[in-house]
């Protein structure tokens, strides 16, 4: 915090912070968009890295910077709609993969069953995608022409920063400085919306808070047995999908 005038304000980094949109994609080579806006502020980093603010971010940063706006970086991805991620039941053998990459928590699903997306909860953040092992997870366009902040609002980033703070909370990975950020609000505000997934049943399936994935105690023997269980399960998906010749 500095002072200017008497009056204390937000630092530099804070101000950047809270000009992203909080998907917490990492499509700018950061971890976050907290550590993205620390890099802009301290260490140079450039300002059009953010595909998910389009240049309407660019601009919300070149005005905090004092810094030309410059066209988003290629290398970060396009300016795109907004999208949610789906989750085709037909295939989901219930890893839980996907739960662990989810920066925000938007995910149910307990192991062996059927996992489904809270769409009010999911940034489109494509975290999920890579680490599904039997490619069952799909996006739609949520915003339909709309990219950038207009597919965006600011209370969905409020939303999503919350989000990512209480998962930050629930797996032991946030910092010091996270203790100022006052996530109970944002639990109590938000409730199992609307989900996401190609049918509305979601058998098994837990709140987010529940732990699905490994815990830091697992013994090793845990943990191969359910590395097991994914390869048995990955096995019986691949010759269900050669059975049918479904192509997706």
């Amino acid at each position: 915090m500095i002072s200017e005038g008497g009056a204390v304000r937000p630092g530099l980094a804070a101000r950047i912070d809270a000009a992203l949109p909080q998907t917490q994609c990492t499509r700018c080579g950061y971890p976050d968009c907290a550590a993205y806006a620390q890099a802009v502020a301290h260490e140079g980093a450039p300002i059009n890295r953010c595909p998910p603010g389009g240049a309407e971010g660019v601009a919300r940063l070149a005005a905090l910077t004092g810094r030309p706006a410059l066209p988003l970086d290629p290398a970060c991805g396009p300016e795109a709609p907004r999208t949610i991620a789906v989750i085709d039941e037909n295939w989901c053998i219930g890893c839980t993969l996907c739960i662990g990459a989810c920066p925000t928590d938007a995910i149910l699903g307990t192991h062996k069953h059927m996992h489904t997306v809270i769409a009010d909860h999911c940034t489109g953040c494509e975290l999920c995608i890579p680490v599904c092992p039997v490619d069952c997870i799909l996006l739609e366009n949520a915003s339909g022409t709309a990219t950038g902040w207009t597919a965006w609002s600011a209370d969905q980033a409020a939303h999503a920063r919350a989000r990512y703070a209480i998962h930050r909370l629930r797996t032991g990975s946030a910092d010091a400085d996270d203790a100022e950020v006052d996530a109970a609000p944002a639990a109590r505000e938000a409730p199992l919306g609307r989900t996401a997934s190609c049918s509305e049943s979601g058998t098994g399936a837990t709140l987010p808070g529940a732990r699905s994935q490994d815990g830091p105690g697992q013994s090793d023997d845990a943990a191969a047995a359910r590395r097991d269980a994914i390869a048995v399960a990955l096995a019986r998906a691949r010759e269900r999908r050669a059975g049918s010749g479904a192509s997706r």
